[in-house]
C-alpha cells in the first residue's frame, strides 16, 4: 500500500466510529457555507449521510486499484448529474468535508492526513466532473410504471418503461430511483432484475419491513401502474465476464435475487457451454417469491440448475439452513466465476465460504444491501 492510500485509511479510522456526529457536522457546515444547497436535498435528511459516506468509503477502498477507482468515480459523477450539482458545489462540499473530518478526529488529525484528503478530494472531483462531462445521456430518465405485484406484506416486483430516451444498462447493474409523487428528492439504489431489452423496460424487486425505508415502503405499498418515476444512470460492476469459459456460481439471498436473475436472463441469450448453478435462499418458503420463475428458466435451459434453501422453515421441501452454509455443502467452487447478492451478513458469510474454497478474489463479484 502506498503512503497516500495508507494515510487515507489511517485517518478514516479516527472518525468511522463517530459517523453520526460526522454526518451532522458535515451537513450543518455545508448549509451554513451555502444555504441554497439545502434545496438539492430531501426535506427529511434521515439516512442521507449514510449514502454520502458509503460513497467516500467505497472510494477509499478502491484507491489501491487505479482502474477501479477511476471507473467508480466517473460513474458516480454521471450519477450525480441527477442532483444538478456543478463544480462550485463540489468546492463547497470539499470545504465542509475537511472541516468535519478535522473537527471529529480531534487531536489525532495532523497535516499529513489533511493534505492526503485535500489531494484525494481533488482527484475525486476531477474524475467525477470528467465522468459527468462525458455523459451524453439525460441526467435521469422518466419512467412509467407498467405492472406492480405484491408478495406478502413487505415485498413487491414491479416493471417500468423508460420514456423518450433509450436507457442502456448491463445485467447485474443497479440504478438510482426517485418517486416524485411520494418522496421528492429522495433517491435510492436498486438492482435491475432483468437483462437489457429493446423495449426500455426495467424490473425491480423491492423488500421493506413494516415501517422501514420511506421510498422502499412507497414502492412496495403505494406504487401503482401509471405512476411516473425517475431513473438515473446505471452503475455497478457485478456484470458478466463474457470472455470467461468457466462455469458460474450465483448466490442470492432474498431480493438479492434481482441482479442474479438479470445475469441468468443474459446468459439465456449468450451461453453455449457454461454450467450455471444458482443458490437462492430466504427465511421461509413464502419469502422465495422468485422461485417459480427460476424453475421455468431451468425447464427451458439444461445448463441451468437452481437450489433453494430456507433458514427458518422446517416444512420446506428443499435444502435447510442459511444459503452460505448450503453453498459450502455443495462445493468446492474453486474453478467457478462467482456472483453473490444479498444482505451484508449473507454476503460476508458467502465470501468466507468462497475464500475457504480458494476462489481467486478477482473471480468473485458481489452486490450487497447494506455495509460490509
Amino acid at each position: 500500500m502506498d503512503t497516500f492510500a495508507r494515510l487515507l485509511k489511517e485517518s478514516w479510522t479516527l472518525v468511522e466510529e463517530d459517523r453520526v456526529r460526522l454526518t451532522e457536522y458535515f451537513y450543518a457546515r455545508l448549509f451554513l457555507l451555502d444555504p441554497e444547497l439545502r434545496k438539492l436535498f430531501p426535506v427529511q435528511m434521515a439516512g442521507q449521510g449514510d449514502r454520502l459516506f458509503e460513497a467516500i468509503i467505497a472510494a477509499i477502498h478502491t484507491v489501491d486499484d487505479p482502474e477501479s477507482f477511476d471507473e467508480f468515480l466517473r460513474a458516480l459523477g454521471r450519477d450525480h448529474r441527477k442532483y444538478h450539482v456543478d463544480a462550485s458545489h463540489y468546492d463547497t462540499m470539499g470545504r465542509a468535508l475537511l472541516d468535519s473530518l478535522r473537527s471529529i478526529a480531534g487531536d489525532g488529525w495532523d497535516l499529513a492526513y489533511d493534505q492526503a484528503w485535500r489531494d484525494a478530494y481533488a482527484a475525486i472531483v476531477e474524475k467525477m466532473l470528467a465522468g459527468a462531462a462525458a455523459d451524453t445521456n439525460p441526467p435521469f430518465w422518466h419512467a412509467e410504471v407498467l405492472t406492480h405485484q405484491r408478495y406478502g406484506s413487505d415485498t413487491a416486483v414491479f416493471t417500468c418503461q423508460a420514456l423518450q430516451h433509450p436507457l442502456s444498462w448491463k445485467a447485474g447493474q443497479y440504478v438510482s430511483v426517485e418517486a416524485p409523487r411520494y418522496h421528492p428528492r429522495v433517491w435510492r439504489t436498486y438492482s435491475v432484475a432483468n437483462a437489457p431489452n429493446d423495449d426500455n423496460v426495467l424490473e425491480f424487486h423491492i423488500r421493506t419491513p413494516e415501517g422501514a425505508g420511506w421510498l422502499s415502503g412507497a414502492l412496495v405499498r403505494r406504487l401503482k401502474p401509471g405512476d411516473l418515476l425517475r431513473v438515473a444512470a446505471p452503475m455497478g460492476s457485478m456484470t458478466l465476464d463474457r470472455s470467461s469459459e468457466r462455469d458460474i456460481l450465483c448466490v442470492a439471498g432474498g431480493v438479492g435475487l434481482a441482479p442474479i436473475k438479470a445475469l441468468v436472463e443474459e446468459l439465456t441469450h449468450v451461453n453455449q457451454a457454461r454450467w450455471v448453478h444458482v443458490f437462492y435462499g430466504a427465511r421461509t418458503e413464502a419469502d422465495l417469491y422468485g422461485l417459480e420463475g427460476l424453475r421455468e428458466l431451468v425447464a427451458a435451459h439444461p445448463w441451468l440448475s437452481v437450489t433453494a434453501a430456507c433458514g427458518d422453515d422446517p416444512d420446506f421441501d428443499g435444502e435447510q439452513g442459511d444459503i452460505p452454509d448450503v453453498v459450502a455443502r455443495y462445493g468446492p467452487w474453486t474453478t467457478h466465476d462467482c456472483y453473490v447478492s444479498g444482505s451484508a451478513p449473507m454476503v460476508r458469510s458467502t465470501l468466507r465460504v468462497l475464500a475457504a474454497d480458494d476462489v481467486p478474489p478477482q473471480r468473485i463479484r458481489y452486490d450487497t444491501f447494506g455495509n460490509l
